[in-house]
């Protein structure tokens, strides 16, 4: 569950519990059913952030590598993909002129 979808749930829930009124002899409790809705909306909204990469463990400094003492190479990067490669294509040579 993303965030879109914990902001829906938690915009219906509240609808449900706030804006709608049920007759008193109703099966099920509208309201009750609202404030289930916005709690799940609320946990998904928490935990989408807390999982999301910019606010994750390693925005904050935890689990950081230490740099060698040597001045050696960088640490990886966490779930990065490595070392880029760049390719230069140079055109090719036209026809010579007449």
């Amino acid at each position: 569950m993303g965030i879109p979808v914990s902001l829906i749930l938690i915009a219906v829930g509240a609808i449900l519990a706030f804006a709608v009124h049920q007759s008193s002899n109703a099966a099920v409790d509208v309201d009750v059913v609202g404030w289930i809705l916005m709690a799940v909306g609320l946990a998904g909204l928490l935990l989408s952030l807390l999982w999301w990469e910019r606010f994750g463990p390693g925005s904050w400094g935890w689990h950081r590598a230490a740099y060698p003492p040597d001045g050696g190479p960088y640490p990886p990067a966490r779930g990065g993909y490595g070392r880029r490669r760049t390719v230069v294509e140079d055109e090719a040579p036209g026809p010579p002129p007449p």
